[in-house]
């Protein structure tokens, strides 16, 4: 099983730059970033982990750009994989947003893989024009829409939300793996089977072997060859037990959440956390 981490960006401490480059130093393997573009402060909208408009953490209202985050964590390392845990693509225009992940995905030696939420703060979709009940046929455009601009020679697209003509767009990416952060559910595990390559949790979902189990079944069921990408957003202490519970699962990587605390603080984190997950240094 493979771990990684994941910064909540912000304007303060730690630069993504740096922490994904200590991340790779360490023996991580994968980094993450998450999206939020803005909070409406006037909100609807409950937040998963505390049931109301309360934030967990005021980095919800700073969080830095993902593509730019990354980029700057692609020119500082040379192996660790770059990732969203999650972006907010309907948030974006696709034929934009298919160009910055594209070109992200060549510059770094094809490391990107997009984690992608359908997005808890519909007040923030409704600002880009996004409804809630809709917000999952919005996400099913937005890939279908980016992978024709990323496979196909002369792209083209008609839905709902997205729509444009044949096009030509470059670079081709050889393949970016999408995986989806949400709750268990079976509407999201027939969502996953039909559109994504796996899953990655959230802290609410504490039956891991439960859920790959019916995600499992899900995509099966749905005619899928091989079998879904699980990646687990990690809220409990890494002990021997609750690894191998992971691993028996088939758990494929671990994440594991960074303060944005100073560069030296995190470094130092990094390193007594790699060597309790029995990491080696690269």
């Amino acid at each position: 099983m493979r771990h990684g981490i994941v910064l909540f960006t912000s304007d303060r401490g730690i630069t993504p730059g740096q922490a994904a480059q200590a991340a790779e130093q360490a023996g991580f393997d994968t980094f993450y970033v998450p999206e939020h573009t803005h909070i409406p402060i006037k909100r609807a909208a409950a937040h998963p982990g505390t049931g109301g408009a309360d934030l967990p953490d005021d980095r919800y209202l700073r969080t830095l750009d993902p593509w730019v985050s990354l980029s700057s964590a692609a020119a500082l390392t040379t192996r660790i994989e770059l990732a969203t845990a999650v972006a907010l693509p309907v948030e974006s225009d696709p034929i934009a947003l298919a160009k910055t992940i594209a070109s992200l995905d060549l510059l770094s030696g094809g490391r990107v893989v997009l984690g992608a939420g359908f997005g808890w703060n519909t007040d923030e979709l409704a600002d880009h024009q996004v409804p809630a009940h809709r917000r999952r046929t919005a996400l099913r455009e937005h890939l279908e829409a980016m992978r024709a601009l990323w496979t196909e020679e002369e792209a083209e697209y008609s839905g709902e939300f997205v729509r444009f003509g044949p096009s030509w767009a470059y670079p081709k990416p050889s393949r970016i793996p999408v995986l989806i952060g949400a709750g268990a559910g079976p509407k999201t595990f027939a969502w996953i089977a039909a559109h994504a390559d796996g899953w990655i949790t959230t802290p609410a979902d504490t039956d891991v072997p439960g859920g790959a189990d019916r995600l499992r079944t899900a995509w099966a069921e749905a005619g899928r060859a091989g079998a879904p990408e699980i990646r687990v957003l990690a809220t409990r202490k890494p002990t021997p037990d609750l690894l191998a519970e992971w691993a028996d699962c088939g758990v494929a990587e671990a994440i594991w959440g960074l303060p944005d605390a100073p560069a030296d603080d995190v470094r130092s984190y990094l390193a007594r956390h790699a060597e309790r997950l029995g990491i080696g240094r690269s």
